[in-house]
Parts: C-alpha cells; sequence; structure tokens
C-alpha cells in the first residue's frame, strides 16, 4: 500500500506541504549524526539540503517583495539562518528553516480546506432540475436542464427524494423539506402552496411544483458561499496589522546589522573584528527565542485540547480562543442533540387508554413510517419495554401524518390542526386545548385518533443536552455575560429549552444571514463574539465570529471546515474547558515573551556595547529557547485541562440558574414538564403538567 495514499490529493498538490515535508525529514536525518559527532560530510549535505528545501521558496518570495520595495520577515529568516551557518551555527539555522517551512505549510493547508468546503457546499443543490413547459403542468413539455439555466418564474417539478434545484414558491403539491442544512430545524417543514422552499434542501414523501423566484447564482445556497468568503477575508486587517510590524521588526534588524558591520570598519577595525561582532548581532537577535517563546505553550494547549476532544486548527486559534467576551450558541445540534424525542403523553379522558396503551397505539401506526416523528414515537415505545403492534393498510400524507390499521381499529397520528378538521366528536375540543398546550410549551404536538376518535395527544421536543445549563453558567462566567442563542427554529420551540438552559437572549426563526447579522451585531457593539454551531447554515456566522467552534458529532461538512475548533467528541462542555485552557496559554506566552525579550536585549547590548564572546551568545540565545521551550511545555500535563482560568473555580459562581435535574428518558415520556425546574415553568405551565400527572 502507498503510504501517500493515506493523505488527501490536495494536501499532496501543494508544494508548500512537500517541502516542509522534505526539510523536516532531512533535518531530522542530520540532527542525531551532528549531536552524536559524525563526521561533517555526512551531516553537512544533510543541512545543505534542509535549508534549500525548506529556505528557496520564502527566499524566492522575499526576494519578489524587495523588488516591490518591501522587505518580508521570512526573507529575514532566511537570511539569518545564512547567517549562523556563516559563523559556523548550522544547527540554529536548520531549526529556523524548518520552523518557518512548517508554519508556511499549515497556512497553505488550511486555505485549501476552507476553499474545497466551500466548493462542496455547492453540491448541496443538484447539477439538474425537471423544468415544466409555461402553463406549469408535467406532460410532454416536461424537460431536464442543467439548474443553472432556470430563470424566475420557471416552474420545477421536485419529485419525492429529490433535492430543489433552485429557491422558490411551492405552486402545487404538499410534501415534506428537510431543511435542516439551511435552517437547522431538526424536523422536516410541511409545505403547501404558497410556501418558500430553497435550493439544496431534502424533498420528502411529496411531490412538488415550484415556481422559481432566484436564479442559481442568487439561491440562499450561494449567498452562504458568498458570506463565508466574505467573512473569512474580514479577518484580513489583522494580518496587515501582523505584516506592518514584521517589516518595522525586519527593516531594523537588517538596519541594525549593517551599521554594526559598516561603523567599526569606517573607523579602523579589521574585517575579522566586524563580521564577527555582526553575525552574532544577527544570531542574537534572531527572533527564533519569540518564536519557540510563543509555539510551545501553544501547541502543548492544542495537544491537551485534542486528548480530551476539540481539535483547534492552529496556534494562532488557541492563542485566540481564549479572548471572546461574547458567546452565541446554535440549539438545534449544539445546545440539544439534535433529535426529537418524546416528552409528554396525555391519554384524553374517556379513551379508556393509558399512557402506556396509547404510546404503543400510536407506535404501531407510526413504525412503518420514515418520518423523524414517527421513528421517535417507535423509540420511545421500546425504550418503555412495550410491545408494537404490527399495522396494516399504512398510509401517509405529507404535512398530515399517517394511517394505518391497528389491532383492527383505524390509527390516525399527525397533525392536530389537520386531523381536528375532519373531527366533531366529544374529545376534539379537549384534544384541541392540549395540544395548544403542548405547542406553547415549544413541542410538536402529535394527535392520535381511533376510529375517527381523538384519544390522546404526543408532545415531542429536541432534548436539551445533560450538561447544557452547566456549560452556559460556566461561559457566563468566563466572559462576564450569559451567551445568547441563535437558532432558525420558531420562537416556541426555542424559548423553553432557553429558559431551561438560562439563556434569557433568544434570536429565533434566524436564516443564516439573520445571524450573520447578530453576530456582526454584537461585534459593532465592540465584543469578540464566539460562536458554537453545527449546521450548514452557521457556517457563515461561524466565519464572521472572531472565534467560531463546530459540534463534530452531527455538524455538517462547511461548518467543521469553516470553524477555528471543533469538539470532536461532541461534549459541550468541551468549549469553555478550552477556553480557559487557551487563557493559560496565554499568560505562558507573555511570561516566555517577557523571558526572550529580556536575554535578546541583555544579550544585544552586551554586544553593541562591549564585546560579547561568540560561544556565550550561542549559550544565552540556545539557552534562552531551551527555557521558554520547557516553560510551555506545561500544558501538556493532564490536569492542566482542568484547572480553568487561573483563580477562577472551575464551577463558577453565576446568577444563572444550576443545571436542571433531567430524568431517564422513560419518565421524559411519562412526563416531560417534570424534568424542568418548577420555578422557570409558567402557571399554565403547570396547569398542563398537572393534567398530563391525572
Amino acid at each position: 500500500m502507498n503510504p501517500c495514499s493515506c493523505v488527501p490529493a490536495w494536501i499532496r498538490r501543494l508544494p508548500e506541504v512537500r517541502w516542509a515535508a522534505a526539510a523536516l525529514l532531512l533535518f531530522l536525518a542530520a540532527l542525531p549524526v551532528h549531536l552524536l559527532g559524525g563526521p561533517v560530510w555526512l551531516w553537512g549535505p544533510l543541512y545543505a539540503l534542509t535549508y534549500v528545501c525548506g529556505g528557496w521558496d520564502s527566499g524566492w518570495e522575499g526576494l519578489k517583495a524587495l523588488r516591490a520595495r518591501t522587505l518580508d520577515v521570512d526573507l529575514l529568516m532566511v537570511v539569518a539562518a545564512l547567517g549562523a551557518a556563516a559563523i559556523g551555527q548550522v544547527l540554529d539555522g536548520a531549526l529556523l528553516i524548518v520552523i518557518f517551512a512548517a508554519s508556511g505549510a499549515l497556512e497553505a493547508v488550511a486555505t485549501a480546506r476552507t476553499a474545497d468546503s466551500v466548493r462542496g457546499l455547492l453540491d448541496l443543490a443538484p447539477a439538474t432540475a425537471t423544468r415544466l413547459g409555461p402553463d406549469g403542468t408535467p406532460g410532454t413539455t416536461e424537460e431536464t436542464v442543467p439548474v443553472a439555466d432556470l430563470a424566475v418564474g420557471d416552474t420545477v417539478l421536485v419529485r419525492p427524494g429529490e433535492r430543489l434545484p433552485a429557491d422558490g414558491l411551492v405552486c402545487e403539491g404538499a410534501s415534506d423539506v428537510d431543511q435542516a442544512t439551511i435552517t437547522g430545524e431538526p424536523l422536516p417543514a410541511a409545505k403547501e402552496p404558497g410556501d418558500e422552499v430553497f435550493a439544496g434542501t431534502l424533498n420528502g414523501t411529496g411531490a412538488l411544483r415550484v415556481r422559481v423566484t432566484r436564479d442559481a447564482s442568487s439561491s440562499l445556497v450561494a449567498r452562504i458561499v458568498r458570506m463565508v468568503e466574505e467573512a473569512s477575508e474580514t479577518k484580513a486587517p489583522t494580518q496587515l496589522f501582523i505584516e506592518k510590524v514584521e517589516q518595522r521588526y525586519s527593516v531594523g534588524m537588517v538596519a541594525a546589522t549593517v551599521l554594526l558591520f559598516a561603523v567599526p570598519l569606517l573607523l579602523g577595525a579589521t574585517l575579522d573584528e566586524a563580521l564577527p561582532r555582526a553575525m552574532t548581532f544577527m544570531i542574537v537577535a534572531s527572533p527564533c527565542a519569540v518564536v519557540l517563546a510563543t509555539m510551545p505553550p501553544l501547541l502543548s494547549a492544542m495537544a491537551n485540547a485534542g486528548r480530551h476532544g476539540v481539535l483547534v486548527k492552529s496556534a494562532v486559534v488557541m492563542e485566540r480562543l481564549g479572548r471572546p467576551d461574547a458567546v452565541a450558541l446554535d440549539k438545534t445540534g449544539t445546545l440539544t442533540e439534535g433529535t426529537p424525542r418524546v416528552t409528554d403523553v396525555v391519554p384524553l379522558p374517556g379513551a379508556e387508554l393509558d399512557e402506556d396503551g396509547l404510546l404503543a397505539l400510536a407506535a404501531g401506526a407510526e413504525r412503518p413510517s420514515e418520518h423523524p416523528l414517527g421513528r421517535a414515537v417507535v423509540d420511545a415505545a421500546r425504550r418503555r419495554g412495550l410491545a408494537v403492534p404490527d399495522a396494516e393498510d399504512f398510509g401517509s400524507a405529507p404535512g398530515t401524518g399517517v394511517r394505518a390499521t391497528v389491532g383492527g381499529r383505524r390509527i390516525a397520528a399527525g397533525s392536530p390542526a389537520r386531523l381536528l378538521r375532519e373531527q366533531a366528536g366529544q374529545g376534539t375540543a379537549r384534544a384541541s386545548l392540549e395540544a395548544e398546550k403542548l405547542e406553547r410549551r415549544g413541542r410538536t404536538a402529535v394527535l392520535v385518533t381511533r376510529d375517527g376518535e381523538p384519544v390522546g395527544v404526543l408532545g415531542l421536543a429536541d432534548r436539551l443536552r445533560a450538561d447544557a445549563a452547566r456549560t452556559v453558567a460556566e461561559l457566563a462566567a468566563l466572559t462576564g455575560r450569559p451567551p445568547v442563542l441563535l437558532t432558525g427554529d420558531n420562537p416556541r420551540a426555542a424559548a423553553p429549552l432557553a429558559r431551561e438552559a438560562g439563556i434569557a437572549d433568544v434570536r429565533a426563526g434566524l436564516l443564516p444571514q439573520d445571524k450573520v447579522a447578530a453576530v456582526r451585531e454584537m461585534t459593532g457593539a465592540g465584543h469578540e463574539v464566539l460562536l458554537v454551531g453545527d449546521g450548514v447554515n452557521d457556517a457563515p456566522a461561524l466565519a464572521a465570529a472572531h472565534t467560531g467552534v463546530a459540534m463534530g458529532g452531527v455538524g455538517a461538512d462547511l461548518a467543521l471546515e469553516t470553524a477555528d475548533a471543533v469538539v470532536v467528541r461532541d461534549e459541550l462542555a468541551a468549549v469553555p474547558r478550552a477556553m480557559a485552557l487557551s487563557r493559560r496559554a496565554r499568560r505562558l506566552v507573555t511570561q516566555n515573551l517577557v523571558i526572550a525579550g529580556a536575554f535578546i536585549v541583555a544579550l544585544v547590548a552586551w554586544d553593541v556595547l562591549g564585546h560579547l564572546p561568540l560561544p556565550l551568545g550561542v549559550a544565552g540565545h540556545e539557552g534562552s529557547t531551551v527555557l521558554v521551550g520547557l516553560n510551555g511545555l506545561r500544558l501538556l500535563r493532564e490536569r492542566a485541562w482542568g484547572e480553568g482560568p487561573g483563580a477562577e473555580p472551575e464551577v463558577p459562581s453565576s446568577p444563572l440558574p444550576p443545571p436542571a435535574q433531567r430524568a431517564p428518558d422513560e419518565a421524559e415520556a411519562r412526563d416531560g414538564a417534570d424534568a424542568r425546574d418548577g420555578a422557570e415553568v409558567e402557571a399554565e405551565d403547570d396547569a398542563v403538567a398537572r393534567n398530563v400527572r391525572r
């Protein structure tokens, strides 16, 4: 097996990666031979090849920058490395070359991954569409055309199981459309004539005729791509600031080296006296110690976070992960588990059914269904250990529900509003009241009828993560303000979950561009924003935020690529711990920079004002490098993950409510209201809870 086959092809195509890998391998081959006192003819050529492989690209780019009258810091590093080699410090120069080559390779990989993920988003929308004739009816005028050829006003046919080719309005048909990639809603949305649909979403079991309202370049998916690209570019001013600092440092160091070489010559010094002093200055003033002062704490923190399931994509991200003073959370798949669960089972008076009987009856009717709600009902019955009866004559209607014969009785389960239109019995008013109460509490209500008579109502909801409330409290303590909830779900579903988690600021019904606007509003108010999300709809906001964190368990590919960090194990509690670890790393970076800066200033002053022997200069330079490196490695310790930010307690005191005590799944199915803190439930919710217990 070719070992290169394990590496993605687009990585192998990057020249920066190939050259950096070659330089590293050559350096590792030369290092032991050199340290063990091997012959120079053996390790010398290996070091020389390290310089060539790792430094030629930076040197060439630096020379091109010189033609544009700018001095690139990478060229300065190459010159410093060559200067070190010129006075016998070949190892120092080679190490510097390897560090900068690896840095350039990582930057190239990150850029390529982002571009690749953005291109992959466009694959959500199909390449072709079925366009109907001018009258919008299928038949002889039906034709398959590229999506790019669709124009505003065209009518397309979307069959069951197909992805929608364009944004538009439903003009005929009914179906359930999975819009999770766009809105983040966990459940398919019922679509009828007049409803808006989006390109790239997945049609359910019904056929739809859709009138196109936007061309392919203006679709919501295409706009998401542009927003990701534009938001990523907003980080450029920081990069420009860094480049300005590099320019000034580079110019100053080169000027000082030239002066230190030329002035003594003009004053009568010999070449043998002036050149070693200038080269010594270049060695002791080189930023090797500064580079290592920054990297070991950050890389150690990255490794520690990785051991605990948090993938931080770069040292730069690790450094800024602890900076945000405001946190925004997505709901579905982030604050919640992302799958619907049965939370309420409400038999109606006179139905002669208890909770188990009602749940088993509904599960029997839903058993053949592929709808997420149907699967949740069947799963709830099985978790209770109930026998799910077989169904006959099964049928489903998009947006309405299912019908089947169970035990010789005709059972229907589905939308209360639609099923109750067909009923006029005594239980209709009670069923409508119970369904309305559940919906006011953020539940999705499912009405169950038997032979045309309502017999009960089920409540389903996306379940809050067990550690959500605790995590919200920790994030509030770290940043000084409670997190904000940004969700595409409706306010009724979002508010109860936010209340249970301890979040007061809830912004619901948001499309991707609305989430970006919310993040930019917070940024405009002077906050550094950390966003935690998981879906394609979160990708633009993840890019717009100062720091984006994606939940890796259910996260969409684009969200994982756009985010700066990924919680691989899908544990929300890892987010505040990673932030605290970042803050400790930043403090160690500050300590190391002070140490490195003090050594550089002292050695440079000694060399300029006195006579610094070359061996002593090298010892001081390398000693400071080792010192700051060892200091940074402290974050590799296991306990560093749980130490928290400095003196702040691991479980911070907060005015937010404590984590809600969650009941087992069986208890949740028996009474969803019992799983919430009674002090947080509104008066009408208490009435519903008492009603369910009866």
